[in-house]
């Protein structure tokens, strides 16, 4: 049950419906046992006051030859009916139920339990229409006679007074109630806005920092309560700092790879208009020029897939994928610029029959596993020196692992091989090998690393061969194994 309803949920109205509609859903309740109890108390002084007179009437009856008398002197009769708010009656029957005194209309007791002579009972009953609370007692008229006749008193006495009485008692429990709520609500509403104020405090804080401002809030300035939130929006701080930092130096590293082939376009272009240049100088420079460009494309389109394998993250929709046929679609489209190197570019492992099995199923985006696959076949091709006597090769394997439910994708070749002190610096953006010749951005095994990770694949880098002259380098990626659901 809400007593204010909002379009927006707020904090302060909550707290303030769950405290004040246990309070109204509470005070009728408490009028009505107030009521209850107030009834009770009202009752007992008065049921004694009657007691007392049934047992005083009873005093009066006496048995003379077989016949029960009862003699009432008239001033007494008239205490027993002088009262200003309620209407006293009695009635005696004889030893036979014949009228003796009293009121000849005067209900009855229902019950004929008389094992108890002299003890009064208590009823509530109705008489000429009015409710009445009556007393009766049976007086044994011959205790010591074989078979005791008894002789029925009642006095009965209306339900004025009592009402009366409860009704004042109600009143002057209740009536300050009507002053103590609206108190007591006025109170409630002052204490939660003293207990929200950190709230509005912290939000002033917050609102109140400057845009580039990400340093923690200090979680001593805030209640125990709101601790866990603070906590969290520091952590949501600290990563929004770790993310600008990743993206600022990004863009610092992407500047500086892109400004080397960029000053090489200009000054190659000088050279070509300089007057006097020779036709092989102009031809070298346009050679230069060319390298040049596709050295920034290489880079431009390398800094466009790590931008969108980071960026992708779960909002890529994933699908069951074929890892051999992607794996397979990939060399093949490699094999031309490999074989411009007069590199050995092959494929071995799951062919399609087996991926039908599911063998080679993983859950992913088959864009980015062959973006992925792509890049780790290129930076063999690019770092792998291939001459008759030493030729280069490089394989791609996909596997699969029943025991470890995992696909396996493997590319391995037999260059120069990357140190082990380095294998954990290739995989960051812009690093490269020291020595290396060849052209690259240094973003290929980033991205790869990017894509793996998005995948849940672990990637390893260790040698093809040992205590060789070249040891060559073999990257393995496991991806978890898309289960059938059959």
């Amino acid at each position: 049950m809400k007593i204010f309803q909002r379009e927006q949920r707020s904090l302060f109205g909550e707290i303030l419906d769950w405290m004040l509609t246990p309070l109204l859903l509470l005070w009728p309740v408490s009028l009505v046992l107030t009521w209850l109890v107030a009834q009770g108390i009202a009752t007992k002084p008065f049921d004694r006051a009657l007691v007392y007179n049934a047992q005083a009437l009873a005093q009066l009856v006496s048995v003379q030859n077989g016949r029960a008398q009862f003699n009432l002197p008239l001033p007494a009769r008239e205490i027993l009916r002088a009262d200003d708010s309620d209407l006293v009656y009695y009635q005696v029957l004889g030893l036979q139920g014949e009228y003796l005194s009293g009121e000849k209309d005067m209900p009855l007791p229902v019950d004929a339990d008389r094992s108890e002579p002299g003890k009064v009972r208590l009823r509530d009953d109705s008489m000429r229409s009015l409710d009445v609370r009556i007393a009766y007692v049976y007086v044994d008229s011959a205790p010591d006679a074989a078979q005791s006749k008894m002789v029925l008193v009642q006095v009965a006495e209306t339900l004025e007074k009592r009402s009366t009485l409860a009704t004042e008692i109600v009143k002057g429990v209740m009536l300050p109630q009507f002053v103590i709520f609206p108190l007591t609500v006025f109170l409630v509403w002052l204490a939660l806005v003293r207990g929200i104020k950190p709230l509005s405090e912290l939000e002033d804080r917050i609102r109140a920092r400057k845009s580039d401002d990400l340093s923690p809030i200090d979680e001593k300035t805030v209640p125990f309560e709101v601790v866990p939130l603070v906590s969290s929006v520091n952590d949501l701080l600290a990563r929004q700092k770790q993310s600008i930092a990743a993206q600022k130096r990004f863009l610092a590293d992407a500047a500086h790879q892109l400004k080397t082939p960029l000053a090489g376009l200009r000054m190659q272009a000088d050279l070509a208009l300089r007057e006097g240049t020779q036709e092989a100088d102009l031809k070298q420079s346009l050679k230069q020029v060319s390298r040049s460009s596709i050295r920034a494309t290489h880079t431009v389109n390398q800094l466009l897939a790590l931008a969108r394998a980071e960026a992708s993250g779960q909002t890529v929709p994933r699908q069951a994928c074929d890892l051999a046929r992607l794996t397979v679609e990939v060399v093949q489209e490699c094999l031309p610029r490999a074989m411009e190197k007069r590199i050995d570019l092959g494929y071995e492992g799951l062919q399609s029959e087996a991926a039908v099995r599911s063998e080679a199923m993983v859950s992913g985006n088959p864009t980015l596993i062959k973006e992925m696959v792509r890049n780790l076949i290129d930076n063999a091709i690019n770092y792998i020196p291939s001459s008759a006597e030493h030729p280069g090769v490089v394989t791609a394997r996909v596997l699969a692992d029943p025991f470890g439910s995992v696909v396996v994708l493997q590319v391995e070749d037999n260059g120069p091989g990357i140190a082990e002190t380095e294998r954990d610096l290739v995989l960051q953006p812009f690093y490269r090998t020291l020595g290396q010749e060849a052209d690259g951005s240094g973003l290929g095994l980033a991205i790869v690393a990017e894509i793996a990770q998005q995948h849940e694949a672990s990637l390893a880098i260790e040698d093809t061969m040992t205590r060789t002259t070249f040891p060559g380098a073999k990257f393995t990626l496991r991806f978890p194994k898309l289960l059938s659901e059959s």
